[in-house]
């Protein structure tokens, strides 16, 4: 299985949250301090989101890559201590808020930061970083590293525009203008993969380290790629596109609990019968490589594999369009086939019909329950569910424990509804309206699940002033970050308490096996 045996307890908190460093949170001392905080709140998994390098809304499900990193989260403070920066340039960043991330100022000073330490590696005398440089290219280039950073360099020169607006000769890929550009932006390729480079070094840092802690890193896959992205632009074969390099139809999904027009994402549509021809080989290349960065995977959208909502391309939202069929049991058969047994979570929420849930229980995924959507359900038993999936509070697309309680301004409830959500939340826990967020999470934590998780926000008790996420919109999102004089060892004794008191065992919870993605 794909879960820990014994029952254990994880968080929610996403890298550029962390708090710490200036601008936005990262993959160097901040992660480090956090799996010390982890350790202290005794908290065996630490999930996030995707890693990927931010596109469209800053959104990390709107990436420009879905191998590469997200440079913005290189730690600074070890490039300084590796000598590729000056503590002095590190002042630079003191410009920029720590309440929030504000990528808008962000991008250009840490670009700027982080091409001088890509410079500096490219000439500096040591020959065992430049091995290991090689090393790493001989590795990624032919399957994703040079498309990306090609991609990357094009972008730059062309403003920032997606590629489908890009000159004919560039958008389709014809060789000459390609061996132009690699002329033309050799700096600017190799800055690149430099640059992920030092993102694949801090990363492996980071894993080692959480898992001599005994943490598990749990990573999430986005379903869809992003049309404005190295994998579209590379791989147009494998995405519904015209001539043009535009979409038809898009990815969404109909009017749901978070929004009452739906949520039209805009994603390119797989071409399916494209990837059953080569056995799927795409999609196990891309799950390998999140194996090799996370030991558990949240596939999101798993609904999308049984049957997907095709909206035009057109629409201003996605109210229309047709449910049409995906892979099935062929991608999961080709996936174990090629990497053994997957050690994913499907996130089956939304509009989940029979199939969806033979589907993953066809081939073993554990499934999600999420509390604040299960709060609705007067029938619901927390007790009742079963142990091979994972309870949580809510997730990154949910507003708090505590401002899902009380209500928002721009909350679609009515008061009547409000105030039967309260009375139904009331009655699940036993608790209180003081004690609602704290109810919750023992909730969860008391559930037959192997894995109980909450966001940090909810830990904290915080409202919706902390949210992550609001799903249809494009504004605001994306920005929190955790005030580090909240994280306190008062507040971390507390979290300890109630995950011992609750009997998730801290010691042997978790246990990672002798492969990238084993859990015993």
């Amino acid at each position: 299985m794909s879960l820990p045996e014994n029952k254990c307890a994880g968080v929610l908190m996403h890298i550029s949250s962390l708090a710490g460093s200036p601008g936005i949170g990262d993959i160097g001392d901040s992660a480090r301090r956090f799996l010390d905080q982890l350790n202290h709140m005794r908290l065996r998994v630490w999930q996030m989101l995707p890693l990927g390098p931010a596109g469209y809304g800053d959104s990390p499900y709107q990436s420009l890559s879905t191998f590469a990193g997200n440079e913005m989260l290189i730690g600074l403070e070890p490039l300084a201590r590796q000598g590729l920066l000056k503590s002095s340039e590190l002042k630079a960043m003191n410009k920029l808020p720590a309440s929030h991330v504000d990528y808008g100022s962000l991008h250009p000073i840490k670009s700027m930061l982080l091409d001088r330490a890509a410079d500096r590696i490219d000439v500096s005398d040591s020959a065992k970083s430049m091995t290991k440089f090689q090393q790493f290219r001989a590795r990624h280039d032919p399957a994703w590293l040079d498309d990306y950073a090609l991609f990357r360099a094009i972008k730059k020169d062309q403003g920032g525009k997606p590629w489908w607006q890009w000159p004919a000769a560039l958008a389709k890929r014809e060789p000459n203008a390609l061996a132009e550009i690699r002329k033309t932006s050799q700096a600017a390729i190799n800055r690149v993969k430099l640059q992920q480079f030092l993102f694949d070094q801090q990363w492996n840092s980071l894993r080692s380290d959480a898992h001599e802690r005994g943490i598990t890193l749990f990573g999430d896959v986005p379903i869809y790629i992003a049309h404005d992205s190295a994998d579209a632009w590379a791989r147009r074969e494998l995405v519904q596109l015209d001539e043009r390099g535009r979409p038809r139809f898009v990815a969404g999904v109909p009017p749901d609990y978070f929004s009452d027009e739906g949520q039209l994402w805009g994603n390119p549509l797989y071409n399916w019968a494209e990837h059953d021809r080569d056995g799927y080989a795409w999609w196990a290349q891309r799950l390998e490589h999140a194996l090799q960065r996370f030991d558990l995977l949240r596939i999101d959208h798993f609904r999308g594999f049984e049957s997907y909502w095709s909206v035009r391309a057109d629409h201003e939202n996605a109210k229309q369009g047709n449910w049409e069929p995906g892979p099935g049991d062929a991608l999961f058969e080709a996936l174990e086939a090629s990497l053994g047994k997957l050690p994913i979570v499907a996130e089956n929420l939304g509009e989940i019909t029979p199939e969806v849930e033979s589907l993953r229980k066809r081939h073993g995924l554990p499934g999600m329950v999420i509390l604040q959507f299960e709060a609705e359900n007067p029938d619901f038993d927390a007790q009742a569910v079963d142990q091979d999936n994972v309870i949580y509070t809510g997730t990154h697309d949910n507003d708090t424990i505590r401002g899902w309680f009380q209500g928002r301004l721009n909350d679609t409830r009515t008061r009547s509804e409000l105030r039967a959500c309260r009375k139904r939340a009331k009655k699940l826990t036993g608790g209180t309206a003081r004690t609602i967020t704290r109810d919750m999470i023992r909730v969860a934590l008391q559930s037959p699940a192997r894995l109980a998780m909450a966001p940090l926000q909810d830990f904290l008790d915080l409202g919706s002033e902390a949210r992550m996420n609001t799903p249809g919109s494009t504004s605001d999102n994306w920005q929190w970050r955790v005030d580090p004089a909240l994280m306190t060892s008062q507040f971390f004794d507390s979290v300890a308490g109630m995950v011992q008191a609750c009997s998730r065992d801290p010691e042997h919870a978790l246990q990672s096996g002798p492969g990238p993605g084993s859990l015993k």
